[in-house]
């Protein structure tokens, strides 16, 4: 039988004592506290700049740069305005912060497995790399990079040439490309459509695998996709030869294409540095692995490339993967140290647009949110990857 009990002379919970209601008041006290900040701050400033004759807004994106930069990814004068004088250093940075993170993946991943050898050279190797660049700040190694550079390579009328094309001097790497000819559009076509191919191959390999214990042949399928079809396009377009050899004209080498010191010696430096961490991220992530788990892959005649690659990694990768996007993230961002050693980063072309314009808020506000792009992408592919590559229970 239930027994019902009543609580005589219940009264209604106080105001104070309610955690529900009083959980709404704090947050509407800590609302209007951060919008009376914001407002004192923004009309604080707005009085300043009034009183001081700074005219605020973005008008002057389309003002004449006057400037020159000296290295850019689309044609670039200083006739030109100030928001493509942005966009330069904008695509700077993304071609040294996208080239620098994939080098670094694949040199910490090697130096992570190097760091675990059993041959003991190579281990310790392994660990003088990561101990000497995590302990000099990258800022010095930019400088010394940038120096050694600059102090030992020759002038271009001395320039070092191993052979007909490829130059080495102080104004950075020469070396010859091909002709622009129109069958290479049709090359870069047919690469994408071997990477998307490659895609699919794998994703059917991987169903068919599972489904008959079959192994595909990824591996050089998707090289002779990725090879062959520009390979068939550069063919049928009568294989052009014709290359554009740089010249010595003057004090400077014409025609070709160059690698400056500036960008060798961030990309270097940025690589070097991080490298160093992701490789301990990636002997953190290997060492979580169980013992027994390779120990089982050998006892069945795996070989210990095939461990690796097939038992350890796809294992580890769940442990490796949030730290090794917090590196992504570091080296993105200490990017911006490029201004130290003149490489035209977005920083330094935004440092140049406030010297001429003023404009200090502006341009401050828009590399907060150009590196805000940059951070909340490379997490946001991170996360999808971490979650694509997390282990399923079944």
């Amino acid at each position: 039988m239930a027994i019902t009990i009543y609580q005589k002379n219940s009264k209604p919970i106080s105001f104070w004592y309610d955690p529900d209601k009083r959980s709404i008041l704090y947050q509407v006290g800590a609302v209007c506290l951060l919008t009376f900040v914001a407002w004192y701050l923004i009309s604080n400033t707005l009085i300043n700049l009034e009183r001081q004759s700074v005219t605020t807004g973005f008008g002057f994106l389309n003002k004449e740069a006057a400037f020159e930069i000296g290295e850019s990814l689309v044609s670039y004068s200083a006739v030109d305005r100030y928001a493509k004088a942005l966009l330069v250093g904008f695509l700077n940075t993304l071609l040294v912060s996208f080239i620098g993170i994939l080098l670094t993946v694949i040199l910490g991943t090697i130096i992570g497995i190097a760091r675990l050898s059993k041959n003991w050279l190579v281990k310790k190797c392994a660990g003088v790399y990561i101990e000497l660049f995590q302990d000099i700040p990258i800022l010095l190694q930019l400088f010394f990079w940038y120096a050694l550079f600059n102090e030992m390579l020759p002038s271009p009328r001395e320039a070092i040439s191993p052979f007909k094309g490829l130059f080495l001097c102080n104004r950075g790497l020469i070396f010859g490309i091909p002709q622009s000819h129109p069958v290479h559009v049709y090359m870069a076509i047919a690469f994408l459509i071997a990477i998307i191919a490659i895609v699919i191959l794998k994703k059917w390999a991987a169903k068919r695998q599972n489904s008959t214990g079959q192994i595909f042949p990824v591996f050089y399928t998707s090289t002779a996709l990725i090879v062959g079809l520009p390979l068939i396009c550069w063919l049928i377009g009568g294989a052009p030869t014709d290359m554009n050899i740089p010249e010595l004209k003057g004090f400077n080498f014409k025609g070709g294409i160059g690698v400056s010191p500036e960008f060798t010696a961030l990309l270097l430096g940025l690589v070097l540095y991080t490298a160093a961490f992701v490789a301990e991220v990636v002997r953190a992530g290997i060492q979580s692995v169980s013992k027994g788990q390779t120990e089982a892959a050998m006892a069945i005649g795996l070989k210990p490339g095939q461990v690796l690659n097939l038992i350890v990694l796809p294992q580890a990768l769940r442990v490796i993967i949030p730290p090794l996007t917090s590196q992504m993230l570091n080296l993105t961002k200490n990017s911006s140290l490029a201004v130290a050693i003149g490489y035209p980063d977005f920083v330094s072309v935004a440092g140049t647009v406030i010297n001429q314009t003023g404009q200090a808020i502006e341009g401050v506000m828009l590399i907060m949110v150009v590196y805000l792009f940059f951070s909340i992408s490379t997490s946001a592919f991170m996360n999808w990857y971490n979650k694509k590559m997390a282990i399923v229970e079944r």
